[in-house]
């Protein structure tokens, strides 16, 4: 029997482009979405950290919601990003959420704060009991410094809420005993690891890189899954320099700055994070240009 995909198979971690002076560029909010949903996406994951959410406002984030919800006109799985390091704000996150229109839950560890597993899974459970959204788990120990244990993310797995782990903890043999022990359905949160995960069971992809691949990471999928892994392995390896340029710096930086380079809104990033400098983005233009993307 196949592993479900509750969110489908490819979604993306939408940047937010601000304008100038770092207010919301509404208008590019929606030509995103519609950029990512003519590229064979799923869904779109808004208010993460390629969204830049530590530095955008609840109200921002609902109104993100709202206007990728509308643009996409249902056709795709909206999952809002509501967790942070502190669960009672997390849980409100997780409600305006819901009431805003999403189709689902991302929920990262709690960072900074290092909590025990028993900490970490309270908090999950929290989130997950607080609203009818199906949850997604992102498990990415380099950003917040606590990885999900094992044995914490099969107990997760049993709750009815609590529907895929987004992983990109970096760690394919730990992955690959998750999957067996407990079954849930795991999406590639780090891109350069999307086509090793599918080898061990893993159902789909949360990329940044779809931003300027998605379509080619469609037919990765979709030639995987019909059963052509020597196609897969073919764009996976044409898309090397992509997954790898896309991240020399942070990726919502780069992110953005292939946007502006593909014509598309991108705009600037909010302090803590900077701009790219001429050089970074110069070395992105030939990253891209190595793994195919058409640049205007």
């Amino acid at each position: 029997m196949s592993t479900p995909t509750p969110f489908g198979r490819l979604l993306t971690a939408m940047i937010t482009p601000f304008k100038d002076d770092l207010s919301i560029d509404w208008a590019g909010v929606e030509k995103l979405a519609s950029h990512l949903q003519s590229t064979g996406h799923d869904g779109i994951v808004v208010n993460g950290t390629t969204g830049e959410a530590p530095t955008t406002s609840d109200d921002e984030k609902v109104e993100i919601i709202k206007v990728v919800k509308k643009v996409t006109g249902g056709k795709l799985k909206i999952v809002a990003g509501a967790g942070n390091n502190e669960t009672t704000h997390s849980v409100e996150q997780a409600e305006m959420a819901a009431k805003a229109g999403a189709d689902g839950l991302l929920v990262v560890t709690p960072y900074y704060n290092k909590p025990p597993q028993a900490g970490i899974e309270a908090h999950f459970r929290a989130i997950a009991d607080s609203t009818d959204l199906p949850v997604m788990m992102y498990d990415i120990p380099g950003r917040t410094g606590m990885a999900i244990e094992p044995d914490t993310l099969c107990r997760l797995a049993e709750h009815k809420k609590i529907v895929a782990l987004k992983d990109a903890k970096g760690d394919v043999a730990s992955t690959s005993w998750v999957i067996k022990r407990s079954g849930i359905p795991v999406y590639s949160g780090d891109d350069i690891l999307n086509l090793p995960l599918l080898s061990v069971g893993a159902v789909g992809f949360v990329s940044v890189c779809g931003h300027t691949v998605g379509a080619r990471l469609r037919e990765l999928l979709d030639s995987w899954f019909a059963g052509d892994s020597k196609r897969a392995l073919a764009i996976h390896q044409e898309l090397l320099s992509v997954y790898t340029g896309t991240f020399r710096t942070q990726g919502a930086i780069l992110t953005k700055a292939a946007m502006k380079l593909m014509g598309l809104p991108g705009g600037r990033v909010r302090l803590p994070l900077v701009d790219a400098t001429d050089a970074q983005i110069s070395q992105l233009r030939e990253d891209l240009k190595q793994g195919g993307v058409k640049l205007k």
